[in-house]
């Protein structure tokens, strides 16, 4: 029996996925568990499996389009079987670039009268979207779809323009057969508030426009959600780095293969268990306190970031989490991870130090209720016993949520934690 192929949620913030590479072609058998795409998703590249026997019968979405959650990129079934009734617009799919110019718009026409339209895809610019071509599918019924176009904007639409006096006959749809839908009337809506501000056009070749990444996008999405509804408040120490510094170093000089930053694991994982109150998230009407200690550890991409996880990093050993953090850094780089490798951790940790940055703020990644920023460790003049000396320093910053932790309680763990920096022989 034939069956739709739908586009996967891969991870627990995937929206969207832009399918890299088809493994199968059309006419190609099928069996469960192979590999039939790579996706990429808002985290990382993963291999997309099949969950049923058959032939590849149509491949609906192409390489290089972004496809919403949940809508149809292929169809499986029997070698000749008619599966032309599964077949429908993957409705969600953000359609490459065209090269023809935008036609004018037309007044709405009953749907039994209209020819078929290409569906739209915005440009780059977010200026009027422009028409795709779109080949016929061979065999699907119109009959069935010509109700669903008897209108050119779908309910939501049609009350969103009607409420901030929208010309739909201005616009041109990037749903499915070119109909109108929601988003279509905030980009109108975001457009006209804009206009008055609009800066002046550059002459080609002064401005390059980027597409964003799913990754990028969803980092804009989620750092909004993030930093505008959860209060931020923030924590500053300056840590006497001398004998943290120098540990390291002779940990280095015995040839083992740690970083500055996997001993600031170890010792963050030692004092989160220390701490519960800030190993915890907010919850609504409550708040939680995880017992087990995740620490996410950002790791910088081309085009963003990730935050692989490792477990229960308090009870691991530094030459545990040195081994974990470079795999798993080595992976988020290859866009490998695995889902279950960068989600659930309990507290983060952003460091910048190794690019020369002294001192910043991070931004919470939700669910989490807080997250440490770590600067370099510099050279600078200490006052001792009335005298000047040279020393080394590093400053951290906590940001916490404020629903979860209060000031005191963000020190009392900043304080816990600058003793085992300054004393590394106290990080259990």
């Amino acid at each position: 029996m034939a069956s739709r192929v739908v586009m996967p949620k891969l991870s627990d913030t995937m929206e969207e996925g832009r399918i890299l590479r088809w493994l199968k072609s059309e006419g190609d058998k099928v069996e469960t568990g192979q590999t039939l795409a790579e996706v990429e998703t808002d985290k990382a590249t993963v291999e997309m499996e099949a969950y049923t026997n058959g032939v590849i019968r149509k491949l609906v979405a192409r390489e290089g389009e972004t496809i919403k959650v949940g809508s149809l990129i292929a169809v499986v079934g029997g070698a000749d079987e008619d599966v032309s009734a599964l077949l429908e617009p993957a409705a969600g799919a953000v359609a490459p670039e065209a090269a023809p110019a935008p036609a004018p718009p037309r007044p709405p026409r009953p749907a039994a009268a209209a020819p078929a339209r290409p569906a739209a895809a915005p440009t780059p610019s977010g200026g009027p979207a422009r028409p795709v071509p779109v080949a016929p599918v061979a065999g699907l019924a119109h009959d069935a779809t010509a109700a669903s176009r008897a209108l050119r904007a779908s309910p939501l639409a049609l009350r969103m323009a009607a409420e901030a006096g929208v010309d739909l006959n201005a616009l041109r749809g990037s749903g499915p057969q070119g109909r109108i839908v929601k988003r279509d009337i905030e980009a109108a809506i975001a457009k006209a508030s804009s206009a008055p501000q609009a800066a002046p056009s550059l002459p080609a070749g002064e401005v390059q426009e980027i597409e964003l990444s799913s990754m990028r996008r969803t980092i804009a999405k989620r750092l909004v959600q993030s930093k505008a509804p959860v209060p931020h408040f923030y924590l500053t120490v300056d840590v006497a780095a001398e004998r943290l510094w120098d540990a390291y170093r002779a940990l280095r000089d015995e040839n083992y293969p740690i970083t500055l930053n996997d001993v600031i694991i170890k010792a963050v994982a030692s004092a989160l268990k220390r701490h519960p109150e800030i190993n915890a998230s907010f919850a609504g009407d409550r708040v939680k306190q995880y017992a087990r200690v995740h620490v996410g550890l950002a790791v910088a991409l081309e085009d963003g970031l990730i935050t692989p996880v490792i477990r229960d990093a308090d009870s691991k050993s530094l030459t545990e989490i040195a081994a974990e953090a470079k795999a798993l850094a080595d992976r988020a780089r290859s866009r490998r991870l695995q889902p279950h490798e960068y989600t659930g951790a309990t507290f983060s940790i952003s460091n910048l130090g190794m690019m020369g940055i002294d001192e910043f703020s991070a931004i919470i990644n939700p669910p989490e209720g807080a997250i440490l920023a770590v600067g370099s460790v510099r050279e600078a003049p200490v006052v001792e016993n009335g005298q000047v000396r040279a020393g080394r320093r590093m400053k951290l910053t906590l940001s916490v949520d404020h629903r979860v932790a209060d000031g005191a309680q963000g020190a009392r763990f900043l304080g816990t934690l600058r003793r085992m920096l300054e004393n590394p022989l106290l990080i259990a």
